[in-house]
């Protein structure tokens, strides 16, 4: 089994910078990523992290601007979310899973944390 619980959502201005974390217990996934759902929207996959080379995947709506990253030795997930914009809006979930490929499939992760908010005004 794998608890994950997120963190470090909140309220900012259009451009600022937002960090989430996801601390994570229970035995070791193969990747694991971010995902977000605005008000009305279907899920989507953000960004995803395999743990045995460190290698990512990235929507194209973030890339460039998100970054993940995995700390083995704190068991934490994060998301440095960068030049945020009002669409980045919606309540952001870190998962883990054991499938390898597609990336930022949701029914390739078996295991889902509670969310944590973010909202972007302009």
């Amino acid at each position: 089994q794998v608890q994950l619980v997120e963190s470090g959502g909140g309220s900012v201005q259009a451009g600022e910078s937002l960090r989430l974390s996801c601390a994570i217990s229970g035995y070791t996934t193969f990747k694991k990523g971010w995902f977000r759902q605005a008000p009305g929207k279907e899920r989507e996959g953000v960004a995803t992290i395999w743990r045995s080379d460190r290698s990512t995947y990235y929507a194209d709506s973030v890339k460039g601007r998100f970054i993940i990253s995995l700390d083995d030795a704190e068991n934490t997930l994060y998301l440095e979310m960068n030049s945020l914009k009002p669409e980045d809006t919606a309540m952001y979930y870190c998962a883990a899973g054991d499938t390898w490929y597609p990336p930022l499939s949701d029914n390739t992760y078996t295991y889902w944390g509670q969310g944590t908010l973010v909202t972007v005004s302009s």
